[in-house]
């Protein structure tokens, strides 16, 4: 079913390479199980960013969803997005800042090694599996592409949160980008 609600899940596999100056890793990785989201466990099936691929998407790269926190964008150039058998996967050129220098300087050290991607969703399919519920997402539209600190699975705010409270900060979120693409600041 298609939302405006803007969602946000995270992944596991992030590294920096240093002499290349790059970041990569994987914002998402297809066909594994999140943690419980508030009533529902959540798959993001091989497939689902295709769509928004193709379609050229002016998406970010940021620290912990922080729109002042740019590290990269797709219609720049530095940074560049593929769907491979694995999942998403992310390749970030940082700016030479302050905070993308520190945040690499953490990434090596081994203190941040987690990615997450934000989206809306195009199609997706509810199931009950031994009782319980499961979402396959099956085409999203992608937002943006962050390096965080703390993961959702299965400590972070997302999976601990309500499914109600979530939905309200994301509808509150997903209100905020339309104004902003209205003004034109997109």
């Amino acid at each position: 079913m298609k939302t405006n609600t803007i969602e946000r899940r995270f992944s596991t596999e992030l590294r920096v390479d240093v002499a290349a100056q790059k970041i990569i890793g994987y914002a998402a990785k297809y066909d594994l199980s999140s943690e419980d989201l508030g009533g529902f466990r959540e798959f993001v099936r091989p497939g689902a960013f295709t769509r928004s691929l193709d379609s050229n998407p002016d998406v970010r790269a940021l620290i912990d969803h922080n729109p002042s926190l740019i590290l990269g964008r797709t219609v720049s150039g530095t940074l560049r997005l593929e769907s491979d058998a694995t999942g998403l996967k992310v390749t970030i050129d940082p700016p030479d800042t302050q905070y993308a220098a520190d945040l690499m300087a953490v990434m090596s050290r081994g203190d941040v090694s987690q990615m997450s991607f934000a989206f809306t969703t195009s199609e997706d399919a509810w199931d009950l599996v031994d009782g319980k519920r499961v979402r396959s997402l099956l085409a999203v539209e992608l937002h943006d592409v962050s390096v965080v600190t703390y993961p959702a699975y299965p400590d972070t705010s997302v999976a601990v949160r309500s499914l109600s409270i979530y939905t309200q900060d994301a509808i509150r979120s997903a209100q905020r980008i339309r104004e902003l693409r209205l003004r034109g600041d997109r």
